[in-house]
Formats: C-alpha cells, sequence, structure tokens
C-alpha cells in the first residue's frame, strides 16, 4: 500500500490527476480519465454513480484506499480522484494488484 500511495503521490505532482466527484465524471465521460480511484468512506450513492460511470466507459476503479491515506498521498482532503494519464493509471493499477 506504501508504495502505492508513493506513486500516487509522484503523480500529484506530475499534475496527472484531477480530484472531485463532479470532475472525475466528467472526466471519465470525455475519456480523459484513465483510473477512478475513491475511497472507502465513499456515500453509496457516489460509489454507485462512479462504478456505473466507469464501467460504462470501461474505465477501472480502485475503491479501497482509506480517507487519510488519501489525504496524506494527494495533500487534499479528498474521497474522489481521476489520474488522467495512462502510465501512471496502469502502474498504479499493477501495484494495487499484487
Amino acid at each position: 500500500m506504501e508504495s502505492f500511495l508513493n506513486f500516487l503521490g509522484l503523480a500529484v505532482r506530475a499534475r496527472k490527476i484531477i480530484s472531485g466527484t463532479e470532475l472525475t465524471i466528467n472526466g471519465v465521460r470525455s475519456h480523459e480519465v484513465k483510473l477512478v480511484i475513491m475511497t472507502d468512506d465513499c456515500s453509496p450513492r457516489t460509489k454507485k454513480d462512479l462504478h456505473n460511470k466507469a464501467s460504462y466507459y470501461n474505465v477501472p476503479v480502485i475503491d479501497t484506499i482509506g480517507s487519510e491515506e488519501l489525504k496524506t498521498a494527494i495533500g487534499k482532503d479528498r474521497k474522489v480522484i481521476g489520474v488522467t494519464d495512462q502510465g501512471f493509471a496502469k502502474r498504479l493499477k499493477e501495484i494495487m494488484d499484487n
């Protein structure tokens, strides 16, 4: 998990993420977002909306991150972020799958 959060921090510093539910949903619609990351304590409606939208557009979702961990990694108090770079998205997904 620590390597995932460190790599996510690199993506933030490279300005390859967008944060917030609405921006992420719009990014998924416009094929800008390559990976959706949400905290495990998001509201059920937010989870449902993001999972439905992401599955329709074939965007992977990671929803097992704690709020404090995500806040520490990106430096903002957010529940939902979208990774906009294919390379970062692929590597983050690989790290999380292992």
